[in-house]
């Protein structure tokens, strides 16, 4: 019980995270980039693997390194950040299913949430509460950056390593549900919640809290509903989510 209860809460603080950063990835226009970054974490986890190393470990590294690569070639050559995660994705995927085979590729792809150690659990709540905070804390100024970042430079919003926290954010963000979701689902959960709130929300704050809600609702409701049916939780997360979000569709035309 003590196990189940504590990977509730893991789940959770990783649904609020996807919450939070999913709206300012989805302000980005980021969505199709977001789902193409989670794929970065797959060549770490082939190398973990390899090595007899926790794959947890591998995808963390392996998302940091494809961070600071994004955000290097972005800053050097003025691509936008689709395109350069884009070339990243197709790199690493590649990568990836060369070094994971059989069942180890498919457990990365779609999630294999097993066991959790007293670590695991403990430093994600850690990630989770740094993405949160962090988010937060920059909204105003990650909004500032959005709308015009020469205005943002001006009010003395330092642009670049605010696009690096918040890169380094996402992928904290992706590696904090690689064990529930894998790199396949994982940036869904991010867009999927964001999205739903943008067609219902008037305001920042009802949309971070509306994509906060629909994050966790649909992880726990997912779980629940998986572990009944005897079903990965992942793709049924994912499949909650798309619901609420179709569902918030006629709210958008009503608006």
């Amino acid at each position: 019980m003590t196990d189940q209860l504590s990977g509730l809460w893991l789940s959770a603080g990783m649904a609020v995270a996807a919450g939070l950063v999913g709206c300012f990835a989805v302000m980005r226009r980021m969505s199709l980039a977001s789902d193409a970054l989670s794929h970065v974490a797959l060549p770490g986890i082939g190398v973990a693997l390899a090595f007899h190393v926790h794959p947890v470990i591998g995808a963390v590294a392996a998302l940091l390194l494809g961070t600071l690569l994004v955000w290097g070639l972005e800053r050097r050559t003025g691509i936008s950040t689709e395109t350069v995660v884009g070339v990243v994705f197709s790199l690493a995927l590649a990568i990836g299913t060369l070094l994971a085979t059989g069942e180890e590729l498919v457990d990365a792809l779609l999630g294999s949430p097993g066991t959790l150690g007293p670590w695991e659990v403990g430093l994600g709540l850690a990630g989770a509460a740094t993405v949160a905070i962090f988010v937060m804390v920059e909204r105003h100024r990650l909004v500032i950056s959005l709308v015009s970042a020469d205005i943002a430079r001006t009010t003395g919003v330092p642009v670049a390593r605010l696009e690096l926290l918040f890169l380094i954010s996402f992928s904290l963000t992706v590696a904090l549900g690689l064990r529930y979701l894998g790199v396949l689902l994982m940036g869904s959960l991010v867009i999927i919640p964001a999205a739903t709130a943008k067609n219902v929300a008037r305001s920042l704050g009802q949309m971070l809290a509306i994509a906060v809600a629909v994050a966790v609702t649909s992880t726990l409701v997912g779980e629940l509903i998986a572990f009944r049916a005897l079903r990965p939780p992942g793709p049924v997360i994912i499949t909650v989510a798309a619901s609420l979000f179709l569902a918030s569709l006629p709210l958008r035309r009503a608006r």
